[in-house]
């Protein structure tokens, strides 16, 4: 049989039609409240807590890439056609966090939108950038480097009992402040900052806000614009469903013309003129210098159709309802949280006392899938869409054996 365009499509909208139904099935029972479990089939074979890791993609973002893979052997996209599905991407995705398309470029990873912004903003000897202790390994490698070659400093603002508080960060803000750049969700903790008011800190020192939001996006609703972010990035396989290779970056409207490109290629031209001249796009595409990873971005796609259909918000009241039994379980037998309590994010981290050996093993055997970090013997739990009150109990039934 031919694979022509009108397969692909078929084959992309297949998932959501088998997934709307099945939901709907799903859903008239307690186990699957927002009736998404039958889009997940890692539900059948164990208890995935671990989605801030590495998420499960539904069927149909899988469907997606198939038709994808499907139409590239037989009768491949041509480039407009790839290079149209990421503006309606762009698009969807801008109506996820509440922006303007304009202010939304796809890159290739969370990592990337922060070497962006740091080469834009054409530091000095002196400046200085601002950092928590529960911030991302390559903001600490990022910042580091550019002490040593640059001659900016590094201030870490200290964590105290999972958290850091904006007066830290203040106490290390001043006139020579660049930037201020956190982690919106911490990877290590799932402590959630407050955004707005870490803007309006940075702001008041005339330094500007980067937030790597890989945590964040997909997990809870977001809205730059009202937290007043200048900056994000955010990988899609965790929260966001997808797969690698392709990074919203956020730069708010104003500030385009302020942040240049860092690199250079043909896909950010919008218009060629004589004698070998270019003109760039002043939207945040100038930031797409060469090809993207179009396979995931037609994940991407399909898995911003699939959180638009069931609903952030109903996304994170559920998760973080979750969290909070996870975290009032575990301290009631008596574990070390290391997060807040309170805290509104889908990650509950918490130290255990046995040997990292032995409770690796009772996770394997009771099909428990989490971050077991065995150098600082703690756990990272992570409570995505697909997850229920039945696997939070299997879960803190199994954690007395730690």
């Amino acid at each position: 049989m031919a694979f022509d365009r009108r397969s692909f499509l078929k084959m992309a909208s297949l998932g959501a039609v088998l997934g709307a139904s099945a939901g709907a099935e799903q859903e008239r029972h307690g186990d699957d409240p927002l009736g998404v479990r039958q889009q997940f089939p890692i539900c059948r074979d164990e208890v995935f807590l671990n989605s801030a890791y590495i998420a499960p993609s539904p069927i149909e973002v899988e469907e997606a890439a198939k038709a994808f893979i499907g139409s590239k052997s037989r009768h491949p996209l041509s480039l407009d056609e790839m290079l149209a599905k990421t503006d309606v991407a762009r698009e969807k995705f801008a109506r996820l966090v509440g922006v303007d398309k304009e202010e939304i470029g796809f890159i290739f990873s969370t990592s990337e939108g922060e070497n962006i912004i740091a080469q834009s903003l054409r530091l000095r000897p002196g400046d200085n950038i601002v950092i928590d202790e529960l911030a991302y390994t390559t903001t600490f490698l990022l910042y580091r480097h550019l002490e040593e070659t640059v001659g900016i400093e590094l201030r870490i603002a200290k964590q105290n009992e999972g958290t850091v508080s904006t007066e830290a960060i203040e106490r290390l803000v001043d006139k020579r402040t660049r930037l201020v750049s956190v982690s919106w969700v911490s990877h290590k903790n799932g402590f959630c900052h407050d955004m707005k008011a870490l803007a309006e800190l940075a702001h008041s020192n005339s330094a500007y806000l980067y937030a790597d939001a890989i945590q964040a996006i997909g997990a809870f609703p977001v809205n730059p614009h009202q937290e007043n972010i200048d900056f994000f990035a955010s990988g899609t396989y965790k929260w966001l469903l997808a797969g690698f290779g392709v990074a919203p970056f956020y730069i708010r409207q104003n500030l385009l013309e302020s942040f240049p490109p860092d690199r250079w290629g043909a896909f950010q031209v919008e218009k060629r003129l004589p004698g070998y001249r270019f003109e760039v796009y002043r939207t945040a595409k100038k930031y797409e210098y060469s090809t993207l990873a179009f396979e995931a971005v037609y994940q991407l796609e399909a898995a911003l159709d699939f959180l638009h259909r069931v609903g952030v918000e109903r996304i994170g009241a559920h998760t973080i309802a979750l969290t909070g039994k996870l975290h009032k379980g575990l301290s009631e037998r008596g574990f070390e949280v290391s997060t807040p309590p309170g805290n509104r994010s889908s990650i509950v981290s918490f130290f255990f006392k046995k040997d990292p050996a032995t409770v690796e093993q009772i996770l394997k055997r009771e099909k428990i899938s989490v971050t077991l970090r065995k150098e600082s013997s703690e756990i990272r739990v992570s409570v995505s869409l697909f997850n229920n009150d039945q696997e939070i109990q299997r879960f803190l039934e199994t954690a007395v054996r730690f």
